[in-house]
Formats: structure tokens, C-alpha cells, sequence
């Protein structure tokens, strides 16, 4: 079944005096998915988030976000658009429920539906305990889950995430990105998340699009993107053995499926067209080595990250 896009985006160009910050992007994203748009900072993953919002005007190029034009109605796309921002604003000197409170009188929410949604919001985040607390007590990841909460109270279509683990701890980043997963899964969330972090991005996102220099380099789910870059040999076999003598080696090499064998003492990193583990733990033991360890190996963002921007497509 073919999903509905509820963002489109197409020859999208944004220019600052001689400066292209976003060059002809072209993207779409499914309703209901976690996207991740990744990038070193400078990127343009901002910009194009503004221009998402209707903040920022297009040089050239077209964008759709629940079938709105942003820069013909920027007003319609945020009541239907949450965005949290690298750095959250609050008042400080309120707590956090009066902040949720607030933002909601500001959608027009009505203050019995507000009050029960703002408590029901805060316990999804983990804030029940520090509702009545000031913000200013609050530490950075707490501000971010207040955030999610604060983009949720008026329930949009989609929310957009722009580096919302940026100044985090480990832990605190574990419990944001669980709870960015529990929405998405819970309430078929669309969810546009902005980062330069591989590893956060990869923990949740459905599908990735790669971003440098303004470009979109790549998009998709991680799989085919490997399958995509590293195509000539697309499983790594990683083998620690011993002997690793130059017959065994020649062995491994002689296997129709493997293109290539890398060696680092006893360890193997062995490059194969198809899944030959078994074959090739067949071929050492035959050999009379001592098999220690075998494994096979994903390739993650990481190594696509590092394929595209080496220049190793």
C-alpha cells in the first residue's frame, strides 16, 4: 500500500546574497514515518526547517506540509505543524504546567480540555513530579521533554525536531528518543527529525536523507542506502582465527561470493557478494584452524556517512 507524502518538497532553493544555503532539494515524507535529516552543522537543515514552518521564504522551488503551502499560509501549517527548536524558550519564572497551559490558551484550547491534556502530557514525559516546579529548576533534557510536551498540546500532524538532543546527557538522550519512538508508535506521529548525531538517528528513523552543502545527497531506509553504496560486496564477515595463514586466506579468497579479505593478525574482515558464513566456517575448520569468533556484519550510517562524503560512491 502506497502511503500518503504529508510533506513534499520540490526544487526547493534558498539563496542569501551569493550564498546558496539550500540547492534544488527535492524530498518527500510519509505520513506517519520518522525521517531523519542528517548533516554536519551548516548544512541547511535549518533553513529548510523554517522554510517548512513558513518562517523563511523560498528563493525558488515548491513545499506542501499537510497539503499547505507554508509561504502562502504559515498561520494554517502551525496549527497542524509542533516544532522544537535546538534551544527551547519558556518562562522561566512559571512552572511547567502554567507554560503548557499557556501555550494552549494561545491555540485556543479550552481551558478544561487543556488542563487534562497539559497533566496527561506531562506524565508521558516524565514530568508529573516537577509539574508545579519552575522551569528556570529544570535541567536541559527536562526543557526538551517539556518541549515535546509544549508541541503536543494542541495535537499536530507532524512534529519537527531540530537537534533536540544537542547539550544532553547519554541517559537523557536515551529517554528523549524512546519517547520520540512511543509517539510515533502510539499515535502514527509523523515525525521530522534534524541531526548530525549518526548513532541517535539511526536508533529510530524509518527512512534518512542525507544533507551537505544544501544538497540532498541521498534518501532512504538505511538497508537500501548500504545495500545501495556497498553493492559490489554488501556483507562483511568479521573472523578472528588462528592459524590466519596465507593457505587459509587463499581459501576464503578462492569462495565465488567473496571479493575481498582484509587481514589484521587473526582477525579477518571478510567481503562477500551473498550470506556465506557457513561456508566460510566450513572452509577454516577444513583447514585445521581454530575458529574464535565470526560474525556478520551491518553496515550502519557510519560507514554511509563516510562512503558519500569520501567520495567513495
Amino acid at each position: 500500500m502506497i502511503k500518503e507524502n504529508i510533506i513534499e518538497i520540490s526544487g526547493l532553493t534558498k539563496q542569501y546574497g551569493q550564498l546558496t544555503a539550500v540547492d534544488h532539494l527535492t524530498l518527500s515524507v510519509q505520513r506517519g514515518e520518522i525521517f531523519g535529516l542528517l548533516g554536519p552543522n551548516g548544512a541547511g537543515k535549518t533553513t529548510t526547517i523554517l522554510m517548512l514552518l513558513g518562517l523563511s521564504e523560498p528563493t525558488a522551488g515548491k513545499i506542501k506540509v499537510c497539503g499547505i503551502d507554508p509561504a502562502f499560509q504559515p498561520f494554517l501549517v502551525k496549527e497542524k505543524v509542533g516544532y522544537l527548536p535546538d534551544e527551547v524558550g519558556f518562562y522561566e519564572n512559571l512552572s511547567g504546567l502554567d507554560n503548557l497551559l499557556y501555550t494552549a490558551a494561545l491555540n485556543r484550547i479550552e481551558a478544561s480540555v487543556a488542563e487534562e491534556r497539559a497533566r496527561h502530557l506531562l506524565e508521558q514525559v516524565g514530568l508529573t513530579s516537577k509539574a508545579h516546579d519552575k522551569v528556570q529548576t529544570y535541567s536541559r533534557g527536562m526543557k526538551q521533554r517539556l518541549g515535546l510536551a509544549d508541541i503536543l498540546i494542541k495535537e499536530p500532524e507532524v512534529i519537527i525536531l531540530d537537534e533536540p538532543t544537542n547539550g544532553i546527557d547519554p541517559e537523557g538522550v536515551r529517554e528523549l528518543l524512546a519517547l520520540i519512538k512511543e509517539l510515533n508508535r502510539e499515535k502514527g506521529m509523523t515525525v521530522l527529525l534534524s541531526s548530525h548525531h549518526l548513532y541517535q538517528v539511526q536508533q529510530i528513523c524509518d527512512r534518512v536523507g542525507l544533507f551537505v552543502e544544501g544538497k540532498l545527497i541521498a534518501a532512504g531506509p538505511i538497508k537500501e542506502l548500504a545495500f545501495e553504496l556497498f553493492k559490489n560486496d554488501p556483507i562483511l564477515l568479521e573472523v578472528e582465527v588462528e592459524p590466519a595463514s596465507a593457505q587459509l586466506i587463499a581459501a576464503i579468497e578462492a569462495n565465488e561470493h567473496v571479493t575481498r579479505v582484509e587481514q589484521n593478525r587473526e582477525r579477518l574482515s571478510i567481503f562477500c557478494r551473498q550470506p556465506v558464513a557457513a561456508e566460510i566456517a566450513t572452509t577454516i575448520v577444513n583447514h585445521g584452524a581454530r575458529l574464535f569468533h565470526l560474525s556478520q556484519h551491518d553496515y550502519g550510517l557510519d560507514e554511509i556517512y563516510h562512503r558519500y562524503f569520501e567520495g567513495g560512491m
